[in-house]
């Protein structure tokens, strides 16, 4: 940090200037979007010149810049991979005949897609090796892996450059050998029909979305596959499924906050799809099946947490449906599984999820309990609809991850798994907490803490904030093996549960979108202050990390107090908000008018919009240290975000801190694909962490 940095790529200003709704906005940045983008998607080579060339240099910028932690990320990089067991395998899930699992090998990048007799130690049969196809690729991402009723095929798709248009092939699971069948554009995954001859996948368009719904024939061309459903609302998601029964095919057509779902018979894929429900905004609902009944989970008739309902397959439509577990203000139906004979949801209450079990036949329940103050459940995989056995994960901040078969009719679990640390971990060395942080408006925000058992906690150590808050989206607290890199050297590690997720329910995230959306931020902020308050760190500690969504926290954050923070790790970040939600041309600007508002036709929401999207609210300040990373290919949240971002940031703020761009030039969303080269991107973030806040030397 004491050694002069060299000077940092400057972007040219090419202003561009617009009237919306009586307002002037102006972009001098604009020019780094590239109007091939569509092309670059498929192929990066495309990218014009002039943005390859910023984004290179802003590339060489911070690699020169992160020199001098190059042996800091390579001891970093050590640990991550030392606590991941490297021949890693998950707990095989019976299907029929045959028992699927998924496996790496030592050394390898990608999954190795197997199977084998049920119940029995071998012999393994080897259905995808991950290795071997990604072979010569810069990027390879398994999509689905879908096998035919018979198991006889399997789909299965790949993103072969992180743009996430899926190329699906089919290839015989017996012998290895692919078919003719290749399908271009694909959204990821197949349904198969009953009778295993065909199968119906989602197109994605040029624009990157789903809208169009196809019939495949095996042995056909693409060319010839059926149209069986198109969506003309461009601000609508379709995706395609199938129930846990298998009977019905379900073409589901939503947005944040609406849905609608139309059935096909599976074993009669020739006739028209029928409705359930029809759409109505802000009601959405989803559906399972049960012998002669549907069971559905929806927020219809004012279920703010949602409430399950049954309707008879003979008649789904909603003046049919009656109420099986009525709605309970405050208890958020997170998710469910319909079974043969059981029932079993997902619920969480005061942000702890717990399960619920109901026996069908007698409308007996009971509840799966979990000891730990903060923790984190979900739901394994399961193939099979007439079982009487629920496989669940558990975890907690210092809990690695369990898998539990549970015995449904007993009420008694085994531990099929837990995941191993090889280099070693003792959770008794470290403390989790739940806190309650005060917001601004008299409510209370979760923060999930991990540190090590003799922490200091006289507010000397720097602490690593991390948030989300959009879309629903809660955040687990989980194991994370990773985060014990920043643990061990002396971080206080914090999840803040802020508004925009559903950790307290679903009206946790409506008072943190559209007209709300500033309680998100000004709630990070909350909690930065009260852990400073309770002592846990001091003002100008602070590291905050957020993704996406949560970039754009990061950004907002950046422009509101940033006097708070020492640095700021802003990933595939979402900041250039206004802009993006006024081009209806882009994959998700549509889909995204219910979480921010639509600013083409509402003053309402340009003005509201204008007022906190991170890149228009850049002026001239000091801000802390920053590090965006960003992934060219990216359909979420597109590489020109971040890189407008950073540009106007370099150009005005008035500090001397880090401001450092990472494009990943063969990435997408995600990040790199493979599984040691994503550590190598996580090893790089802590560096930047560990720079800043003085701790490189650890």
């Amino acid at each position: 940090m004491n050694h002069p940095l060299p000077i940092p790529p400057r972007a040219e200003k090419r202003p561009r200037v617009e009237t919306w709704h009586g307002h002037e906005k102006r972009d001098d940045y604009h020019w780094l979007k590239a109007d091939n983008w569509q092309e670059v998607m498929h192929d990066p080579a495309v990218l014009p010149q002039d943005i390859r060339h910023f984004l290179e240099g802003e590339n060489a910028y911070h690699e020169s810049v992160m020199a001098d932690t190059k042996a800091l990320q390579d001891k970093l990089f050590a640990e991550l991979k030392g606590r991941i067991k490297e021949d890693d395998s998950s707990v095989p899930a019976p299907d029929g005949p045959f028992d699927y699992y998924s496996r790496y090998v030592t050394g390898g990048q990608h999954p190795r897609y197997c199977r084998k007799p049920r119940g029995q130690d071998g012999p393994e049969q080897l259905l995808l090796d991950g290795n071997a196809l990604a072979k010569d690729r810069e990027y390879f991402r398994f999509g689905g892996v879908d096998m035919s009723p018979d198991q006889s095929l399997i789909a299965w798709s790949f993103d072969g450059n992180g743009s996430e248009f899926y190329e699906l092939h089919l290839r015989d699971a017996a012998t290895g050998t692919e078919h003719a069948d290749i399908l271009q554009n694909t959204a990821g995954g197949a349904t198969w029909t009953a009778d295993g001859k065909s199968f119906f996948y989602t197109l994605q368009d040029d624009n990157h979305r789903p809208l169009k719904t196809f019939r495949h024939v095996l042995g056909t061309p693409q060319s010839a596959d059926m149209l069986v459903y198109e969506e003309k609302d461009t601000g609508k998601f379709t995706g395609i499924g199938k129930t846990k029964s298998e009977k019905w095919i379900t073409i589901d057509i939503h947005d944040h906050d609406t849905s609608e779902i139309w059935l096909i018979d599976a074993a009669k894929p020739d006739e028209n799809p029928r409705l359930v429900a029809a759409r109505v905004e802000g009601i959405e609902y989803d559906i399972e099946h049960r012998a002669d009944q549907f069971i559905i989970r929806t927020n219809e008739g004012g279920a703010e947490d949602y409430k399950l309902v049954t309707a008879p397959v003979a008649n789904p439509s909603k003046e049919n449906w009656v109420d099986l577990i009525p709605h309970r203000p405050g208890i958020f139906i997170v998710s469910y599984i319909v079974l043969k004979d059981w029932l079993i949801r997902m619920e969480r209450e005061n942000a702890l999820p717990r399960i619920v079990v109901r026996h069908m036949a007698s409308g007996e329940e009971h509840a799966i309990a979990f000891d730990e103050e903060a923790y984190s459940l979900g739901f394994g995989e399961m193939r099979e609809y007439d079982t009487g056995t629920l496989r669940f994960t558990y975890s907690s901040m210092t809990t690695p991850a369990q898998v539990f078969d549970y015995d449904l009719s007993a009420r008694t679990r085994v531990l099929r798994k837990m995941q191993e640390v090889p280099s070693g971990h003792d959770p008794s060395q470290y403390v989790t907490r739940r806190i309650m942080a005060p917001a601004h408006d008299g409510e209370t925000i979760p923060v999930t803490l991990l540190y090590r058992k003799d922490a200091r906690l006289d507010g000397s150590e720097p602490l690593w904030l991390y948030g989300y808050g959009s879309y629903g989206i809660s955040m687990p607290a989980g194991f994370n093996t990773n985060i014990l890199s920043l643990v061990n050297r002396g971080f206080i590690y914090a999840i803040a549960h802020i508004r925009g997720g559903q950790e307290k329910g679903r009206r946790w995230y409506k008072t943190g979108k559209m007209e709300h959306k500033e309680n998100t931020f000004r709630d990070f902020i909350s909690c930065a202050r009260h852990l400073i308050a309770q002592g846990l760190t001091r003002e100008g500690a602070i590291v905050a990390q957020g993704g996406s969504a949560g970039g754009m926290l990061m950004g907002a954050i950046a422009n509101m107090a940033p006097e708070l923070f020492r640095g700021i790790v802003a990933e595939v970040p979402f900041v250039d908000v206004l802009t993006t939600m006024l081009d209806d041309t882009l994959p998700l600007t549509p889909p995204e008018w219910p979480e921010w508002g639509n600013p083409i036709a509402s003053k309402e929401a340009y003005e509201r919009i204008a007022a906190y999207s991170p890149y228009d609210r850049v002026e001239a300040r000091d801000y802390p240290h920053i590090l965006a990373v960003a992934g060219l290919t990216d359909p979420r949240v597109t590489y020109w975000e971040p890189a407008k971002w950073v540009a106007k940031l370099r150009e005005l703020k008035t500090d001397g801190n880090l401001l450092l761009l990472k494009t990943n030039m063969g990435a997408g969303h995600g990040g790199a694909s493979g599984r040691f080269d994503r550590l190598k991107e996580v090893a790089f973030v802590y560096a930047f962490g560990l720079k800043v806040t003085g701790l490189a030397q650890n």
